[in-house]
């Protein structure tokens, strides 16, 4: 399936160049001068680089075919070993396959599997990947896993959301 690059949003997964790509940001721009253009940057869905590129306006790109599977984080040994939710199927993936995502790992973390073309591409931990955190005052705040007793972060007090790690215990 194409899109125009009218239809252009964060998140797109669109093929450039014979690649997965995930639109990380993007920019009409009409000059004086010129046709007007599409300024992207674009996130490699296997290599996670960034690159940027600048697209003809009205220019039609390939969608990327994939698919998403829930699946549970089982344990590490030499690869990360997952499960399917549904099926109880098995998978392993080696460090490059997981990515980014390794450093929020944790037994039993429930994450979505991107396939590509039906193969294992990345993984996506937005899925349960929080704890709940009391903080000196009393409030509790949804944070990240990897945080310790004792680190300082930083929350939004309109919404009480969690915004990021300001200093790591004892530093």
């Amino acid at each position: 399936m194409q899109v125009s690059t009218a239809e252009f949003k964060k998140g797109l997964r669109i093929v450039f160049d014979g690649n997965p790509y995930t639109i990380v940001d993007f920019q009409h721009v009409k000059p004086g001068k010129g046709g007007a253009f599409v300024r992207t940057k674009l996130k490699h869905m296997k290599l996670g680089k960034v690159i940027d590129n600048t697209f003809r306006s009205g220019e039609k790109v390939e969608l990327v075919d994939f698919e998403e599977k829930h699946m549970q984080f089982l344990y590490k040994d030499d690869r990360y070993n997952f499960m399917d939710t549904e099926t109880y199927e098995q998978l392993s993936l080696s460090a490059d396959e997981v990515g980014e995502a390794r450093e929020y790992l944790r037994e039993n973390t429930e994450v979505d599997v991107l396939y590509i073309a039906g193969s294992p591409a990345g993984v996506d931990t937005a899925q349960g990947g929080t704890k709940p955190a009391t903080l000196e005052t009393g409030a509790v705040v949804q944070v990240p896993l990897f945080l310790s007793e004792g680190d300082v972060v930083k929350v939004d007090t309109r919404t009480g959301e969690y915004l990021g790690r300001v200093a790591t215990a004892g530093a």
